[in-house]
């Protein structure tokens, strides 16, 4: 009885992740940036992530500053 319930449990759940794979398929986008827009809410990157480009961006140099700002605070 117990592995008939989990077997019916797994099967619901499945049944929820095609049910949600045929909404998303199911939608049309008007430009390519709606599609971009709708895939960074619906898409969480890695926690792994950050270190690495806070690792990768230690590097770069900061920007120099505009010359407008030189000019005005003299």
């Amino acid at each position: 009885m117990k592995q008939q319930n989990k077997f019916n449990s797994e099967q619901q759940q499945e049944l929820a992740a095609q049910q949600h794979t045929t909404q998303n398929t199911a939608q049309e986008f008007a430009t390519v940036e709606d599609l971009l827009r709708f895939d960074a809410t619906q898409t969480s990157p890695p926690a792994s992530l950050a270190p690495r480009l806070q690792q990768s961006s230690a590097d770069i140099p900061r920007p120099n500053r505009p010359w407008w700002q030189k000019l005005f605070q003299r």
